[in-house]
């Protein structure tokens, strides 16, 4: 009759339960914040059983980051893989190196956090853009008429961000690298979901 089964082996033939989504996402960018992304997953999962969004790709901004360091990353649920991590401006009057203030007004120059169903891609005054709508009203709903897209932008840019201690500013606008901006915003285009996130939405409840 064979004998006990060795505590190592045992060990071995237990099979470890799969990772989630999240857990999935987190080990494939361990730079964005857990936070961040849990709230952005969150989104994507209200906004596609509502049919906003009808692919399984998401984009994070974390506003909470300098924005010398790359704070945007996009996600493909699908594949449980990083597509993206790339710079992104945000709004002149949003801050310098740190973004520290968000409005939803026309004329502010700042950025709106939320989360934004993508649109159609078309060529405009920022050459390949992006058009956005913003979902949560109040937040960031008037984003239409603000004309907050993305587009790629030249000072979004490593030097740039050495000159001046912090990249280039847009008019509320997340704004990438031209080298980048038409295959990324290829790839997230045609109702994917965009969050942009800062610290503030935790203490808020979002």
């Amino acid at each position: 009759m064979p004998g006990p089964v060795p505590f190592l082996l045992a060990a071995a033939l237990v099979v470890a339960p799969p990772a989630s989504l999240e857990e999935s996402l987190l080990v494939a960018a361990p730079e964005i914040r857990p936070e961040a992304l849990h709230a952005a997953l969150s989104s994507w999962e209200a906004l596609a059983e509502r049919g906003e969004v009808t692919r399984p790709i998401v984009t994070v901004i974390d506003y909470g980051l300098p924005s010398r360091t790359k704070r945007l990353w996009v996600f493909d649920l699908a594949e449980r893989r990083l597509v993206f991590h790339e710079l992104v401006a945000h709004g002149k009057s949003s801050g310098e190196d740190l973004a520290i203030s968000f409005s939803n007004d026309e004329g502010s120059f700042m950025t709106s956090l939320g989360a934004y169903v993508t649109g159609e891609a078309y060529e405009g005054k920022n050459g390949y853009s992006l058009r956005l709508r913003g979902v949560d009203p109040g937040r960031n709903d008037h984003a239409e008429a603000r004309a907050i897209v993305m587009h790629g932008a030249a000072y979004v840019d490593d030097e740039v961000g050495k000159a001046l201690g912090r990249l280039g500013r847009s008019h509320g606008c997340p704004a990438v690298r031209p080298s980048v901006a038409k295959e990324l915003i290829d790839e997230i285009k045609d109702r994917s979901l965009l969050y942009a996130w800062h610290p503030s939405l935790t203490t808020a409840g979002s």
